[in-house]
């Protein structure tokens, strides 16, 4: 399925013609203000922000506004025009649909989609239907010493004369070509390494597949000299390979995610079954590897199973002490997300207390490359439209280690996923039992995901920032849910924290029918802290409803503590000021003003 294309509208005709191209757009998802919403419809209460995050995910917009607010709003997130998304504005009398960025990465064709949908005229400002300098998806540029005069002599329609021995340029490209075997300048399609010249421009077409099989733990460096000698004395350009390729049981192995590294490309595996399938065309099976590994090659059958049937060895395998490669060649270019699969990923999410404004700049990032979202259901409901064209999988609370579990399985698969936690992965979250399942390696593939944890926000940093500096000085963090935690260790450490005079951050102080650990920590924090001790009550951070109380250590009313709540108790030297009608707390760290 492809990628929703973002229809964005601000007032209320123009939704109703942004809902009239939907519903004769199978991938169109629709971006409404709130007000304006219905069921199935993503609202918003900014359309700045919401332009950004869709452009920042690399989402296709269509803008039913003018051109202006379109320019305004993603004027600050332009960056390299080579991995934008295309930007569209429809006209106010809804006759000329206008490409405004990436004409040449799918906004063109998407406007020659769209227009007779919109009853529309697609219309471009830039020059031809190629970009010389940015060519189509399979191939890659590079450019002459002259590129500046070569590329302006072809924009102002000069000639070239094309070299192209396997008939590799698209049809609809070559059509917009001005071809003249006498021309002074040259456009050269080729998978050898040819060196740039003035007056020749080259297009390597991706359609190289480097097969790669090493021993365990074989030194990234070694690894990648040896391929990087064997492309060269072939002569075949590093440029025109598609994507690095190998077993699935080397899907963790640093040396081949080095090798596709250095030459920019994924890096695909296969199941030892399918590369067995590729014996008949290997030249050189070896029967201790089909006994190690279960097919008779890795680094040939690799290659030619990457580059299809029809595909040809072109080097065949060499073999060092740590590892062996191969090259193979397709006849036309390689679509790597077709190929084999990839290493599947795992990023811990933390999203913060849940407000959308503290979700980290990696975070979001985070969000927006994840093919699967899985965590607590409130959780994902925080995320809002950052779950648009994402496969949600939703549990209860309780249910962590199915999470986990679920996680791991998806990515095993090859699938990228985003474990979603509130505040921190790592603090009272998910990085804890996901490393641990891991240690014990109930699926041996779930070893082989990467696996990245993105920090966030924690709810005692939101709440410390919400009331004054209480956390100016040494502090300590304690939960009080005693389901994983015997009551008396967290009484012991209670009572440890307050005897060495930190700061207390309390998670999970009490729940319904369980209100016994925050008393007795209370009690126990009340024989060495003065009553006249700040406590920060801090209530459903981030969200709908927030309560922010400062209090004392002697009026603080346990019955109003849950347990969407987080304490943070003051030191002996903490104390309460009021600044502009505010009630804060400062922890002083010794400094003298």
């Amino acid at each position: 399925m492809s990628r929703p294309v973002a229809l964005v509208a601000l007032t209320r005709g123009d939704a109703t013609r942004a809902r009239h191209l939907a519903a004769r757009l199978p991938e169109a998802e629709l971006h409404l203000p709130t007000r304006l919403a219905g069921p199935g419809e993503h609202g918003f209460a900014r359309a700045t922000e919401r332009l950004r995050h869709l452009f920042r995910e690399g989402r296709a917009i269509v803008g039913f506004c003018a051109a202006g607010i379109l320019v305004r709003a993603l004027a600050p997130v332009l960056g390299d025009k080579r991995r934008e998304p295309p930007v569209l504005a429809v006209s106010a009398d809804g006759r000329h649909l206008v490409v405004l960025l990436g004409a040449h990465r799918g906004g063109e064709a998407l406007a020659r989609r769209l227009a007779p949908l919109l009853e529309a005229v697609p219309v471009t400002t830039a020059r031809g239907s190629a970009a010389l300098d940015d060519p189509p998806a399979g191939f890659v540029a590079v450019l002459p010493p002259d590129a500046a005069t070569f590329l302006r002599a072809v924009a102002e329609g000069e000639p070239l004369r094309l070299e192209d021995p396997g008939d590799l340029l698209p049809a609809t490209v070559r059509a917009a070509l001005a071809v003249d075997p006498a021309a002074p300048r040259t456009l050269a399609v080729d998978w050898r390494a040819l060196a740039p010249a003035g007056g020749r421009l080259v297009w390597h077409p991706r359609v190289l597949a480097v097969g790669v099989g090493t021993v365990r733990g074989a030194p990234p460096e070694a690894v990648t000299a040896l391929v990087e000698r064997t492309l060269a004395e072939a002569g075949l350009a590093p440029a025109a390979v598609a994507c690095v390729v190998s077993i699935d049981r080397r899907m963790d192995e640093p040396a081949i995610h080095a090798v596709a590294g250095r030459l920019g490309v994924p890096a695909r595996f296969f199941t030892a079954e399918e590369l067995a399938a590729e014996a008949p065309r290997v030249s050189d099976p070896s029967a201790v590897v089909a006994r190690a590994v279960g097919t008779p090659s890795v680094a040939e059958a690799a290659a030619l199973r990457a580059v299809g049937p029809d595909g040809t060895l072109v080097v065949p395998k060499r073999r060092e002490a740590v590892a062996t490669c191969a090259v193979a060649r397709a006849p036309s270019p390689l679509d790597p997300a077709r190929i084999g699969r990839p290493r599947g990923m795992v990023r811990l999410v933390g999203i913060g207390p849940g407000d959308p404004a503290r979700l980290t700049r990696e975070a979001e990032a985070a969000l927006a490359a994840a093919e699967h979202l899985v965590g607590y259901r409130r959780y994902l409901e925080l995320l809002g439209p950052r779950t648009a064209g994402k496969r949600l999988h939703p549990f209860a609370l309780g249910e962590e280690l199915d999470r986990c579990r679920h996680a791991l399985t998806l990515a095993a698969a090859g699938g990228d996923v985003a474990l979603v936690c509130s505040g921190d992965a790592g603090i009272y979250a998910m990085a804890s039992p996901l490393l641990e399942l891991l240690a014990v390696a109930e699926d041996p593939a779930w070893r082989r995901v990467d696996l990245r944890i993105v920090p966030g926000i924690t709810a005692m940093q939101a709440a410390a920032a919400a009331s004054g500096a209480p956390l100016g000085h040494d502090f300590c963090v304690l939960s009080l849910s005693d389901l994983l935690t015997p009551r008396s260790v967290i009484r012991a450490r209670a009572e440890a924290a307050a005897r060495a005079g930190f700061v207390l951050a309390l998670y999970n102080p009490a729940a319904r029918g369980r209100r016994g650990p925050l008393r007795e920590v209370l009690a126990v924090l009340a024989r060495h802290r003065p009553p006249e001790t700040p406590v920060v009550v801090a209530r459903r951070l981030g969200r709908e409803g927030e309560e922010i109380l400062v209090t004392t250590l002697a009026e603080l009313d346990p019955e109003t503590v849950d347990m969407e709540t987080v304490l943070l108790v003051g030191n002996p030297a903490s104390r309460r000021l009021v600044l502009g009608g505010r009630t804060l707390v400062v922890t002083p760290r010794g400094y003298r003003p």
